[in-house]
Protein backbone atom coordinates (compact mmCIF):
# COMPACT_ATOMS: atom_id res chain seq x y z
CA UNK A 1 0.00 0.00 0.00
CA UNK A 2 1.31 3.37 -0.78
CA UNK A 3 2.39 5.14 2.03
CA UNK A 4 0.99 9.08 1.86
CA UNK A 5 2.62 12.37 2.73
CA UNK A 6 0.67 12.50 6.29
CA UNK A 7 1.97 9.08 7.38
CA UNK A 8 5.14 10.76 7.13
CA UNK A 9 4.28 13.77 8.78
CA UNK A 10 2.79 11.82 11.06
CA UNK A 11 6.33 9.63 11.97
CA UNK A 12 8.15 12.31 12.03
CA UNK A 13 5.67 14.62 14.46
CA UNK A 14 5.69 17.06 12.27
CA UNK A 15 3.05 18.89 9.41
CA UNK A 16 2.40 17.53 6.20
CA UNK A 17 3.08 20.83 4.81
CA UNK A 18 6.57 20.72 6.88
CA UNK A 19 7.05 17.49 5.19
CA UNK A 20 6.33 19.04 1.29
CA UNK A 21 8.76 22.05 2.14
CA UNK A 22 11.74 19.49 3.81
CA UNK A 23 10.91 17.76 0.28
CA UNK A 24 11.80 21.17 -1.66
CA UNK A 25 14.33 21.54 0.83
CA UNK A 26 13.23 25.13 2.08
CA UNK A 27 15.00 26.99 3.92
CA UNK A 28 12.90 28.17 6.32
CA UNK A 29 12.98 24.52 8.05
CA UNK A 30 15.79 23.76 10.51
CA UNK A 31 18.22 21.55 10.03
CA UNK A 32 17.13 19.13 12.91
CA UNK A 33 13.48 19.02 11.34
CA UNK A 34 15.07 18.22 7.91
CA UNK A 35 16.70 15.29 9.66
CA UNK A 36 13.75 14.02 11.53
CA UNK A 37 11.75 14.03 8.43
CA UNK A 38 14.15 12.73 6.11
CA UNK A 39 14.82 9.80 8.57
CA UNK A 40 10.79 9.02 8.84
CA UNK A 41 10.52 9.11 4.75
CA UNK A 42 13.37 6.22 4.94
CA UNK A 43 11.86 4.21 7.08
CA UNK A 44 8.51 4.27 5.55
CA UNK A 45 10.12 4.09 1.91
CA UNK A 46 8.22 7.15 1.11
CA UNK A 47 8.48 8.45 -2.86
CA UNK A 48 7.36 11.67 -3.55
CA UNK A 49 4.63 13.00 -6.23
CA UNK A 50 6.34 14.50 -8.74
CA UNK A 51 3.22 16.80 -9.26
CA UNK A 52 2.66 17.61 -5.62
CA UNK A 53 6.03 18.68 -5.34
CA UNK A 54 6.49 20.81 -8.22
CA UNK A 55 3.06 22.45 -6.74
CA UNK A 56 4.80 22.85 -3.16
CA UNK A 57 7.61 24.71 -4.69
CA UNK A 58 5.91 26.74 -6.78
CA UNK A 59 4.36 29.99 -5.11
CA UNK A 60 0.92 30.94 -5.20
CA UNK A 61 1.57 34.84 -4.61
CA UNK A 62 -1.20 35.24 -2.07
CA UNK A 63 -1.14 35.95 1.44
CA UNK A 64 -4.10 34.53 4.13
CA UNK A 65 -5.24 37.04 6.31
CA UNK A 66 -7.50 35.57 9.19
CA UNK A 67 -9.78 37.51 10.51
CA UNK A 68 -11.63 37.14 14.93
CA UNK A 69 -15.23 37.31 15.01
CA UNK A 70 -15.05 40.90 15.72
CA UNK A 71 -13.86 42.11 12.21
CA UNK A 72 -17.26 41.04 11.32
CA UNK A 73 -18.96 43.63 12.12
CA UNK A 74 -16.84 46.14 9.60
CA UNK A 75 -19.12 49.31 9.77
CA UNK A 76 -18.61 49.88 13.37
CA UNK A 77 -15.45 48.45 14.56
CA UNK A 78 -13.53 49.89 11.30
CA UNK A 79 -9.96 48.63 12.81
CA UNK A 80 -10.16 45.60 10.96
CA UNK A 81 -11.12 47.25 7.88
CA UNK A 82 -8.36 49.81 8.00
CA UNK A 83 -5.90 47.52 8.58
CA UNK A 84 -6.97 45.32 5.38
CA UNK A 85 -6.76 48.63 3.27
CA UNK A 86 -3.11 48.92 4.35
CA UNK A 87 -2.45 45.06 3.86
CA UNK A 88 -4.28 45.78 0.23
CA UNK A 89 -1.87 48.37 -1.10
CA UNK A 90 1.64 47.22 -0.11
CA UNK A 91 0.31 43.65 -1.73
CA UNK A 92 -0.71 45.33 -4.65
CA UNK A 93 2.32 47.22 -5.11
CA UNK A 94 3.76 44.02 -4.82
CA UNK A 95 1.71 42.37 -7.09
CA UNK A 96 -0.04 39.35 -4.31
CA UNK A 97 -2.84 38.69 -3.75
CA UNK A 98 -4.97 37.98 -0.40
CA UNK A 99 -7.72 35.98 0.75
CA UNK A 100 -9.48 36.28 4.07
CA UNK A 101 -11.23 34.04 6.64
CA UNK A 102 -13.89 34.84 9.49
CA UNK A 103 -13.04 33.04 12.10
CA UNK A 104 -15.87 32.15 15.04
CA UNK A 105 -13.31 31.12 17.91
CA UNK A 106 -9.57 29.92 18.44
CA UNK A 107 -11.07 26.45 17.19
CA UNK A 108 -12.21 27.91 13.89
CA UNK A 109 -9.01 30.08 13.51
CA UNK A 110 -6.90 27.04 13.91
CA UNK A 111 -8.55 25.11 11.09
CA UNK A 112 -8.30 27.70 8.66
CA UNK A 113 -4.99 27.78 8.89
CA UNK A 114 -4.22 24.37 8.36
CA UNK A 115 -6.16 24.64 5.65
CA UNK A 116 -4.18 27.30 4.42
CA UNK A 117 -0.81 25.61 5.03
CA UNK A 118 -2.14 21.81 3.79
CA UNK A 119 -3.46 22.78 0.39
CA UNK A 120 -0.46 25.54 -0.83
CA UNK A 121 -3.05 28.11 -0.84
CA UNK A 122 -0.96 30.41 0.67
CA UNK A 123 2.64 31.83 0.94
CA UNK A 124 2.51 33.10 4.46
CA UNK A 125 -0.50 33.93 6.93
CA UNK A 126 -1.44 37.37 8.64
CA UNK A 127 -3.23 36.98 12.07
CA UNK A 128 -4.71 40.55 13.36
CA UNK A 129 -4.88 39.93 16.86
CA UNK A 130 -2.60 38.33 20.22
CA UNK A 131 -3.92 36.34 22.77
CA UNK A 132 -2.20 34.40 26.00
CA UNK A 133 -0.95 31.49 25.15
CA UNK A 134 -1.96 31.59 21.78
CA UNK A 135 -2.51 28.60 20.01
CA UNK A 136 -2.57 29.41 16.87
CA UNK A 137 0.93 31.52 16.94
CA UNK A 138 2.09 28.08 18.64
CA UNK A 139 1.40 25.95 15.44
CA UNK A 140 2.65 28.20 13.06
CA UNK A 141 5.97 28.55 15.37
CA UNK A 142 5.73 24.56 15.21
CA UNK A 143 5.27 23.66 11.78
CA UNK A 144 7.24 27.20 10.10
CA UNK A 145 5.15 28.42 8.31
CA UNK A 146 5.79 32.49 7.43
CA UNK A 147 3.52 34.52 9.41
CA UNK A 148 2.91 37.76 10.98
CA UNK A 149 0.75 39.41 13.83
CA UNK A 150 -0.56 42.66 14.27
CA UNK A 151 -0.18 42.76 17.56
CA UNK A 152 2.86 41.87 20.38
CA UNK A 153 3.03 38.15 20.87
CA UNK A 154 4.23 36.69 24.45
CA UNK A 155 7.55 35.56 23.08
CA UNK A 156 8.39 37.51 19.74
CA UNK A 157 11.74 36.70 19.28
CA UNK A 158 11.97 35.05 16.25
CA UNK A 159 8.64 36.55 15.41
CA UNK A 160 6.97 38.85 12.50
CA UNK A 161 5.21 41.45 14.72
CA UNK A 162 3.76 44.70 14.37
CA UNK A 163 2.28 46.95 16.36
CA UNK A 164 1.43 49.81 18.58
CA UNK A 165 3.33 50.74 22.07
CA UNK A 166 -0.11 50.27 23.72
CA UNK A 167 1.69 50.67 27.59
CA UNK A 168 2.91 54.33 26.51
CA UNK A 169 -0.30 55.41 24.66
CA UNK A 170 -2.33 54.83 27.31
CA UNK A 171 0.14 55.90 29.50
CA UNK A 172 0.44 58.99 28.34
CA UNK A 173 -3.32 59.39 27.66
CA UNK A 174 -3.72 59.26 31.25
CA UNK A 175 -0.84 61.64 32.01
CA UNK A 176 -3.26 64.44 29.44
CA UNK A 177 -6.24 63.67 31.85
CA UNK A 178 -3.97 64.99 34.91
CA UNK A 179 -2.69 67.77 33.44
CA UNK A 180 -6.70 68.73 32.95
CA UNK A 181 -7.12 67.77 36.65
CA UNK A 182 -8.76 64.67 36.62
CA UNK A 183 -8.35 62.56 40.07
CA UNK A 184 -10.73 59.43 39.53
CA UNK A 185 -10.25 58.16 35.86
CA UNK A 186 -11.51 54.57 35.26
CA UNK A 187 -11.09 52.11 32.16
CA UNK A 188 -13.24 50.25 30.36
CA UNK A 189 -11.45 47.11 28.47
CA UNK A 190 -12.68 43.99 26.88
CA UNK A 191 -10.87 40.66 25.92
CA UNK A 192 -8.68 40.17 29.00
CA UNK A 193 -6.64 37.12 27.03
CA UNK A 194 -5.59 39.96 24.20
CA UNK A 195 -1.94 41.49 24.83
CA UNK A 196 -3.21 44.35 23.75
CA UNK A 197 -5.43 45.05 26.20
CA UNK A 198 -3.48 43.80 29.33
CA UNK A 199 -0.50 46.62 27.56
CA UNK A 200 -3.48 49.22 27.80
CA UNK A 201 -4.49 48.52 30.95
CA UNK A 202 -1.01 48.18 32.73
CA UNK A 203 -0.08 51.33 31.02
CA UNK A 204 -3.37 52.66 32.43
CA UNK A 205 -2.48 51.42 35.54
CA UNK A 206 1.02 52.23 36.20
CA UNK A 207 0.22 55.75 35.16
CA UNK A 208 -2.29 56.84 37.61
CA UNK A 209 -0.08 55.30 40.45
CA UNK A 210 2.50 57.41 39.47
CA UNK A 211 0.27 60.19 39.68
CA UNK A 212 -1.01 59.03 42.97
CA UNK A 213 -4.27 58.08 41.98
CA UNK A 214 -5.21 54.83 44.09
CA UNK A 215 -6.42 52.30 41.17
CA UNK A 216 -9.01 49.67 42.99
CA UNK A 217 -11.34 47.11 41.35
CA UNK A 218 -13.87 49.88 41.48
CA UNK A 219 -12.31 52.05 38.63
CA UNK A 220 -12.24 49.19 35.63
CA UNK A 221 -14.10 46.52 34.34
CA UNK A 222 -13.10 44.16 31.59
CA UNK A 223 -15.78 42.91 29.21
CA UNK A 224 -15.93 39.97 27.44
CA UNK A 225 -15.96 41.06 24.01
CA UNK A 226 -15.47 45.08 21.77
CA UNK A 227 -19.10 45.76 20.85
CA UNK A 228 -21.49 49.06 21.85
CA UNK A 229 -23.66 46.93 24.20
CA UNK A 230 -20.68 45.67 26.11
CA UNK A 231 -19.65 49.74 26.48
CA UNK A 232 -23.25 49.60 28.02
CA UNK A 233 -23.16 47.02 30.02
CA UNK A 234 -19.54 47.87 31.26
CA UNK A 235 -20.71 51.56 31.50
CA UNK A 236 -23.61 50.88 33.77
CA UNK A 237 -21.50 48.54 35.86
CA UNK A 238 -18.55 50.76 36.69
CA UNK A 239 -21.39 53.68 37.42
CA UNK A 240 -23.07 51.28 40.04
CA UNK A 241 -19.74 51.35 42.33
CA UNK A 242 -17.93 54.71 41.14
CA UNK A 243 -18.62 58.05 39.40
CA UNK A 244 -15.55 58.82 37.50
CA UNK A 245 -14.38 62.09 36.16
CA UNK A 246 -13.19 60.40 33.01
CA UNK A 247 -13.13 57.35 31.36
CA UNK A 248 -10.60 55.62 29.05
CA UNK A 249 -11.90 53.25 26.42
CA UNK A 250 -10.02 50.63 25.22
CA UNK A 251 -11.48 50.81 21.57
CA UNK A 252 -14.26 53.15 20.14
CA UNK A 253 -16.83 50.46 19.87
CA UNK A 254 -16.99 50.83 23.47
CA UNK A 255 -17.19 54.30 23.92
CA UNK A 256 -19.89 54.59 21.85
CA UNK A 257 -21.63 52.82 24.74
CA UNK A 258 -20.29 54.66 27.50
CA UNK A 259 -21.58 58.13 25.52
CA UNK A 260 -25.22 56.17 24.94
CA UNK A 261 -25.65 55.67 28.56
CA UNK A 262 -24.01 59.67 29.83
CA UNK A 263 -26.25 61.08 27.33
CA UNK A 264 -29.51 58.69 28.63
CA UNK A 265 -28.67 59.95 32.15
CA UNK A 266 -27.49 63.53 31.20
CA UNK A 267 -24.29 63.30 33.16
CA UNK A 268 -22.06 65.94 31.16
CA UNK A 269 -18.96 66.60 33.47
CA UNK A 270 -17.20 62.63 32.73
CA UNK A 271 -15.12 63.15 30.11
CA UNK A 272 -14.27 60.07 27.90
CA UNK A 273 -11.80 58.67 25.70
CA UNK A 274 -11.25 55.47 22.94
CA UNK A 275 -8.90 53.95 20.66
CA UNK A 276 -8.79 53.65 17.35
CA UNK A 277 -9.90 57.03 15.96
CA UNK A 278 -12.62 55.24 14.28
CA UNK A 279 -14.63 57.40 11.34
CA UNK A 280 -18.22 56.82 13.66
CA UNK A 281 -16.43 59.00 16.38
CA UNK A 282 -16.63 61.98 14.81
CA UNK A 283 -20.55 61.28 14.48
CA UNK A 284 -20.85 60.66 18.29
CA UNK A 285 -22.77 63.14 20.64
CA UNK A 286 -20.35 64.72 21.78
CA UNK A 287 -17.93 64.03 19.05
CA UNK A 288 -15.72 61.37 20.71
CA UNK A 289 -12.03 62.06 21.69
CA UNK A 290 -9.90 58.93 20.19
CA UNK A 291 -6.47 57.73 20.17
CA UNK A 292 -5.41 57.49 16.14
CA UNK A 293 -3.50 53.45 16.04
CA UNK A 294 -3.07 54.63 12.34
CA UNK A 295 -4.98 50.95 11.63
CA UNK A 296 -3.87 51.47 7.81
CA UNK A 297 -0.11 51.55 8.84
CA UNK A 298 -0.29 48.64 10.81
CA UNK A 299 -1.72 46.98 7.82
CA UNK A 300 1.17 48.05 5.46
CA UNK A 301 3.88 47.30 7.55
CA UNK A 302 2.60 44.16 8.33
CA UNK A 303 2.22 42.81 4.89
CA UNK A 304 5.22 44.42 3.91
CA UNK A 305 7.55 42.45 6.78
CA UNK A 306 6.00 39.14 5.48
CA UNK A 307 6.77 39.83 1.95
CA UNK A 308 10.40 41.07 2.38
CA UNK A 309 10.50 37.60 4.65
CA UNK A 310 8.97 35.61 1.25
CA UNK A 311 11.01 37.00 -0.97
CA UNK A 312 14.10 36.40 1.12
CA UNK A 313 14.86 40.65 1.55
CA UNK A 314 14.72 39.96 5.49
CA UNK A 315 16.83 42.01 7.69
CA UNK A 316 17.26 41.85 11.35
CA UNK A 317 14.06 43.76 11.61
CA UNK A 318 11.51 41.31 12.77
CA UNK A 319 9.07 44.32 14.19
CA UNK A 320 7.93 47.61 13.28
CA UNK A 321 6.32 50.15 16.35
CA UNK A 322 3.64 52.41 14.82
CA UNK A 323 3.00 56.19 16.19
CA UNK A 324 -0.08 57.06 17.73
CA UNK A 325 -1.81 60.43 18.25
CA UNK A 326 -4.50 61.29 20.55
CA UNK A 327 -7.40 63.20 18.14
CA UNK A 328 -8.89 65.33 20.57
CA UNK A 329 -13.09 66.33 20.18
CA UNK A 330 -15.72 67.28 22.64
CA UNK A 331 -15.81 64.64 24.41
CA UNK A 332 -12.47 65.73 25.69
CA UNK A 333 -11.08 69.03 24.77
Amino acid sequence: MKVTIKEVAREANVSPSTVSRVISDSSQISEETKERVRDAIKRLKYKPNAIARSLANRKSRILGVVLPNEAQDLITNTFFIQAMKGMSKYAQNKKYYITYAFSEDEKAELEYINNFITSNLVDGICLLRARTDDRSIKYLKETQFPFVVIGRPEESENLLWVDNDNFQATYNLVNELVKKGHKCISFLGAKKDWNVTKDRFKGFKVACEINGISIQDKNFVIMDDFNEQEGINGTIKLLENITPTAIIAEDDVLAFGILKVLNERKIKNIDVVGFNNSPLAELQIPPLSSVDINSEELGYHATKILIDFLENDYTSINHYIIDTKLVKRESFK
